[in-house]
């Protein structure tokens, strides 16, 4: 049986995820073009490294735009 199926085949409902940003320390930001505030989350990650690679698909993906890594409220990374 796959997970999220019945005996039957039938998709199941999955409950929310819990925590899930505890569980996802590691935040990709873009930035508004005044780069004064975040527009939006790009993506969530639990390690440094699915955090990097995040983080370097977004510059490729929005040349110029301020994106930010961070770990809470500390910034490790971000764009020109």
């Amino acid at each position: 049986m796959i997970k999220g199926e019945d005996e039957a085949g039938r998709v199941v409902p999955m409950g929310a995820a819990v925590g899930a940003s505890s569980r996802l320390p590691y935040t990709v930001e873009l930035w508004t073009l005044t780069r004064s505030e975040p527009e939006r989350v790009i993506g969530r990650a639990a390690s440094a490294v699915l955090a990097r690679a995040i983080f370097t698909a977004a510059e490729k993906e929005h040349l110029g735009r301020l994106i930010r890594l961070r770990r809470g409220s500390h910034v490790l990374a971000q764009t020109g």
